[in-house]
């Protein structure tokens, strides 16, 4: 199996990890969308079986929630002690522009997500957007004490533009730490991060791009379509859902080729055979198991032309939606 090791942590993963935005955080989404049948019980469905399949990176926010996601991944953590030193377990700061004192900001923020996770450390720990009105020097400074203290082992940042990722790579990189990640919205829905240019230059800084979003929220499954669109706030796509529907038609023909592979296999597929670590939601076992299926096989580079001449670039749309819930 494929692994991956972020700049500054020591554990390899699975290129494939579980985005936990929709544990517990019901005011993002609204009644309209968020799925009733998440609960605690099935959410540890997921977490086991993406354990059991080698999936090893878990990825949450000091937001989601309004902190809920991070203690229900603590208690989570502490009934499977077992396994957490194959774990990589990630969260973010929100830099919001009126924390002005970044340092003591961010440590304070960082020891409320511990305490939330029941954890002494985290090994990815990310600036949730280049929103903060201070420097990225000061956001370095500030990385870096939490860094030397012992509470983080590597860092990241999150939609960074190829300008912005720059910057802060080089105030890290003064002060003797690597830039690790930076989670960015990245699809056959929306390549903009490829088409810009802002892949290749993760790449060429050494940094690993994170992928969120990575079937759409759950436009790429085939479960929805033209005739049957997503219900409420998740139909917030910039594209018709006749251009989504040819995209999931490749997707079930290249699918079928590697044993039947779903639509949201293969899309997750195209994302790790670009170089990038795709983080799909779990909200039960069966999703989990379904994500795991993007592991262990890869596309050929006529798969991934295919696929390539009919992706959308897409908007930032839900980055968008990312700053509104802070």
């Amino acid at each position: 199996m494929d692994q991956v090791t972020f700049p500054g942590s020591s554990t390899a993963v699975a290129p494939l990890g579980v985005g936990t935005w929709a544990w517990g955080d019901r005011r993002t989404w609204g009644m309209g969308s968020y799925d009733t049948s998440i609960t605690e019980s099935t959410i540890g469905d997921a977490w086991r079986t993406s354990l059991d399949a080698g999936i090893g990176f878990f990825d949450t926010a000091e937001v989601y929630g309004g902190g809920e996601s991070e203690r229900i991944l603590g208690r989570l953590l502490r009934a499977d002690p077992a396994r957490r030193d194959r774990l990589v377990i990630a969260t973010k700061f929100w830099p919001a522009p009126w924390k002005l004192n970044v340092g003591p900001a961010l440590r304070q923020s960082l020891e409320a997500s511990l305490g939330r996770l029941q954890l002494p450390h985290v090994d990815l720990y990310q600036v949730h957007g280049p929103i903060s009105l201070r420097s990225a020097s000061a956001l370095a400074d500030a990385l870096a004490t939490v860094v030397e203290a012992g509470l983080v082992k590597a860092v990241g940042v999150s939609n960074y533009s190829i300008k912005e990722t720059t910057k802060i790579h080089g105030e890290l990189r003064r002060r003797g730490l690597p830039l690790a990640s930076n989670q960015i919205e990245f699809s056959l829905l929306r390549t903009r991060p490829e088409t810009s240019g802002l892949l290749r230059a993760c790449t060429d800084l050494g940094v690993v791009p994170i992928a969120y979003s990575p079937i759409g929220q759950g436009r790429l499954t085939g479960k929805y379509s033209a005739s049957n669109p997503p219900p409420g706030r998740r139909n917030f796509s910039a594209h018709p859902m006749e251009e989504v529907d040819r995209v999931v038609a490749v997707l079930r023909e290249i699918g079928a080729q590697h044993g039947d592979r779903t639509p949201s296999q293969v899309a997750l597929r195209w994302i790790i055979d670009k170089g990038a670590v795709p983080i799909p939601g779990a909200k039960n076992a069966r999703q989990a198991n379904d994500n795991a299926g993007a592991l262990g096989w890869s596309l050929d580079a006529a798969e991934i032309e295919a696929l390539d001449r009919v992706a959308l670039e897409g908007t930032n749309s839900i980055a968008n939606r990312v700053w509104q819930h802070g």
